[in-house]
């Protein structure tokens, strides 16, 4: 039981952390400036739907992936463990990630754009799809692995809820508050970033030195 609530706790924070709904907030609210609350709201509803399946859906077939390429899971934790250090640095100094849209492309691009940038890859980057392949590996039970879902709708609707309120939050929080909490969820990824790279290196390095 004590094992579950860890793995569910490890769940939530990472997902929470690599996804980062708040960082996300000010770049969603400017570019559904020009949208009604309805169409803002269904903005963030499709991007959010679209962003938890192909979590879900990598997080299933990433061992297909792995077959296919011929791609250890230990290699993929030291490269997750790296892009996660990366997006972590980022995170701690208030960096967000910016789009580059041409002015003379934003009433074509603002159509759809629940679907990129803001479900990918926004939402749905890297991080978030290296967290769940790996955390998919180590739920080695049915319990895990359904708490690993959950956990993964449970922030999706949580990202949902915060970007559709995110002209009330950003007023709350004020510019300085998103920062201060930019800078403790980059604290969080750098540490689940040595994590994975450590555990991804160790068995590595045994097996050379096994080899050798």
């Amino acid at each position: 039981m004590t094992e579950s609530i860890t793995f569910g706790l490890l769940c939530l924070t990472s997902f929470f952390t690599l996804i980062n709904p708040l960082g996300t907030m000010p770049v969603f609210m400017s570019m559904t400036a020009s949208l009604s609350d309805t169409q803002r709201k269904n903005t963030a509803k499709k991007a959010s739907i679209i962003s938890l399946f192909t979590i879900i859906a990598f997080a299933f077939t990433g061992q297909l992936l792995f077959k296919f390429f011929g791609i250890s899971v230990n290699s993929f934790r030291v490269v997750g463990g790296v892009i996660f250090f990366i997006m972590g640095m980022d995170m701690l100094q208030a960096r967000l990630g910016q789009v580059k849209i041409k002015d003379d492309e934003v009433k074509s691009y603002i159509t759809d754009i629940s679907i990129t940038p803001l479900a990918i890859p926004m939402i749905c980057g890297p991080g978030a799809i290296t967290n769940a392949i790996v955390l998919m590996e180590d739920a080695t039970t049915f319990s895990k692995k359904a708490i690993l879902i959950l956990c993964i709708g449970l922030i999706l609707a949580l990202t949902y809820f915060i970007l559709y309120s995110s002209s009330k939050l950003i007023k709350l929080l004020g510019q300085t508050g998103i920062n201060v909490m930019m800078r403790i969820m980059g604290l969080i990824v750098m540490v689940i970033a040595v994590e994975f790279f450590f555990s991804g290196l160790k068995p590595i390095i045994i097996d050379i030195l096994k080899a050798s």
